[in-house]
């Protein structure tokens, strides 16, 4: 593992992108194959492009990031002629998102990211994040006691349904559409999760954990842009939203990460939620 070098007294920022998933709800609409079946959601191809490379894409364009730990699921090869400089692959994934981001830190904190240091949790489905989000997400939390999260006020009328009926209409004022990145210290994501885990209590994402061990998150305004793949009908969105853009030259950061092993250690799979 390489080691991360002297801390300064200024917390560092780390990304951490949860790819372990198997995006089931994707699939029956996506055609690329491996190995004679459907890719999991987060490689399947938008504008030519694995999906996750767009969103590792966009954190490589932040200077202030000190480095990215892609993790997967254990016997995922994907990424082995993949690796560039720029993020390193772990295989530590779990069954669920909150054990692999748990995999995730622990392998941050080997490599010597200290427990005050920041990290940014994001999912590889969300292949629309932007330098500017990322920016905007440390900017607003990295003075923050708790940290925080972007996300979109909730803009249409909320009915709650049963049996595929109404049965009443919720009010939205107080309500936020929760995105990614989630920006949280090390230390205090990993307590949370593993508190989370030991008391059963759902996690659906990293905030949630943070809510879990009595602490309120920041909501960052994001953008609606910021959407996550999740069926089929989605991908014909993000390749138009992707084509429009302007193209870049992409920026590739130095590795400075925790060196993860790439080597794919097992057959394992992970059944991970998308």
């Amino acid at each position: 593992m390489t080691p991360i070098p002297p801390k300064s007294l200024i917390p560092r920022l780390f990304a951490l992108i949860p790819c372990a998933g198997q995006g089931t709800r994707a699939a029956a609409g996506t055609s690329a194959l491996q190995d004679g079946e459907a890719l999991p959601k987060q490689y399947q191809p938008i504008a030519g492009v694995p999906m996750v490379q767009h969103t590792l894409q966009a954190f490589a364009e932040v200077a202030r990031i000190d480095s990215c730990l892609v993790v997967v699921a254990p016997g995922d090869n994907f990424f082995s002629e993949k690796t560039q400089a720029g993020y390193e692959v772990a295989p530590c994934g779990g069954a669920t998102r909150a054990a692999s981001v748990l995999g995730g830190l622990q392998q941050l904190a080997d490599g010597g990211a200290e427990p005050d240091d920041w990290v940014l949790v994001h999912d590889a489905a969300r292949c629309l994040i932007t330098s500017a989000l990322i920016d905007r997400l440390i900017d607003a939390c990295h003075s923050d006691p708790v940290g925080g999260l972007l996300a979109q006020p909730v803009p249409d009328t909320l009915k709650q349904g049963r049996d595929e009926r109404v049965v009443a209409t919720v009010e939205r004022s107080d309500k936020w559409l929760a995105q990614t990145p989630q920006m949280f210290r090390l230390g205090a994501l990993t307590q949370a999760l593993k508190m989370a885990q030991t008391l059963g209590e759902p996690v659906t994402d990293e905030a949630s954990a943070m809510e879990a061990a009595g602490l309120a998150p920041q909501l960052v305004r994001g953008s609606a842009l910021n959407l996550k793949v999740t069926y089929p009908e989605d991908f014909v969105l993000a390749e138009a939203l992707i084509k429009s853009r302007a193209p870049t030259n992409p920026r590739v950061r130095k590795p400075a990460a925790p060196k993860a092993a790439r080597k794919v250690l097992s057959d394992d799979t992970s059944t991970e939620p998308s």
